[in-house]
């Protein structure tokens, strides 16, 4: 039977960015056994406190609801240091190591101003306040003006190539090289003039591999996307060697059963948010999470806790 032809509006070769996505998340579904569990707690308390946050703030310095989750999250790996863990597994020989990492890494996919996507790594959140989380993002918001993002994914990307060549993959050295340097498929990055410009940027001012590399753990806020839309992120790929991946979607209504002042049951419009928590089933089962979720269940329960992490005046 003929094959029909098929009326093609546009084609694209992958980019760099593309490039990578399709890597990662490619090894990600072929070798990681996925365990999902959603979790959907009321956060209407939660939200009246927030709003109390931002008085008498300046724009540039107000807290945002992402910013607020990143830091809820946070407490709950603090929680769950089990969750903020790098795995190294030999299907082969089925031997494996599981790191616990005492830093708080958070890889996190941000839209970007010309509409690109790129997951930076918010670095060392285990030790900072909202007010710090703030400065940092808006820190990263400044940089991504002034960076070129062939380059610095470049970069890394070359880096991971030449980690794999050490490790004496060869053939899988060659193939990148051949995938990135020939062809329709060639890597197009800066050059002469072009690139010494580029370069004389200071490294304060611009993106680095430092922002992009392998965070500990991956958290995507899927709310921000199409904000103002229900629905949960049903499935997110876990990034090797990471061992979670947490998204949130955005704060919405939905009916709820309650109980009034009276001890009796009823149902309520409630605020909720949706939370996709990810994790790999060769490091850990259902029960290791535990500790998380109690962690988010304490603070959504306790709101009056994010004044504390405010920076003290």
């Amino acid at each position: 039977m003929a094959k029909k032809k098929l009326h093609i509006r546009k084609t694209e070769h992958f980019g760099i960015q593309r490039k990578i996505v399709a890597n990662m998340t490619t090894e990600s579904w072929r070798n990681i056994p996925h365990v999902t569990y959603t979790y959907e707690p009321d956060v209407t308390a939660f939200m009246e406190k927030y709003r109390t946050l931002n008085e008498g703030v300046s724009p540039e310095n107000k807290i945002t609801v992402n910013t607020l989750m990143l830091k809820v999250i946070v407490e709950g790996l603090k929680a769950c240091p089990a969750m903020n863990a790098h795995i190294e597994f030999d299907r082969k020989y089925v031997k494996g190591v599981i790191h616990t990492l005492s830093e708080i890494n958070i890889s996190m996919p941000m839209v970007l101003p010309t509409g690109e996507m790129m997951t930076i790594n918010l670095r060392n959140f285990e030790r900072k306040n909202l007010d710090q989380m703030t400065a940092y993002i808006n820190d990263v918001r400044r940089r991504v003006a002034n960076t070129d993002l062939n380059e610095v994914m470049y970069e890394v990307s070359f880096d991971d190539t030449m980690t794999a060549l050490k490790q004496g993959k060869v053939k899988k050295t060659v193939r990148r090289l051949i995938g990135a340097k020939t062809g329709k498929h060639k890597i197009r990055t800066l050059k002469g003039k072009e690139k010494q410009a580029y370069e004389a940027i200071p490294k304060k001012d611009r993106l680095t591999k430092r922002d992009i590399e392998q965070g500990s753990i991956t958290v995507s806020n899927v709310g921000s996307v199409y904000r103002g839309r229900s629905g949960t992120a049903t499935l997110i790929e876990i990034i090797p060697p990471q061992v979670s991946a947490i998204a949130f979607g955005a704060i919405q209504d939905k009916p709820i059963v309650v109980t009034n002042d009276k001890g009796e049951k009823e149902i309520a419009i409630r605020q909720i948010v949706p939370f996709t928590i990810e994790f790999d089933h060769r490091a850990l089962d259902f029960g290791d999470i535990v500790p998380f979720i109690k962690k988010l269940d304490e603070i959504f329960e306790n709101p009056a806790v994010m004044l504390d992490w405010k920076s003290k005046k």
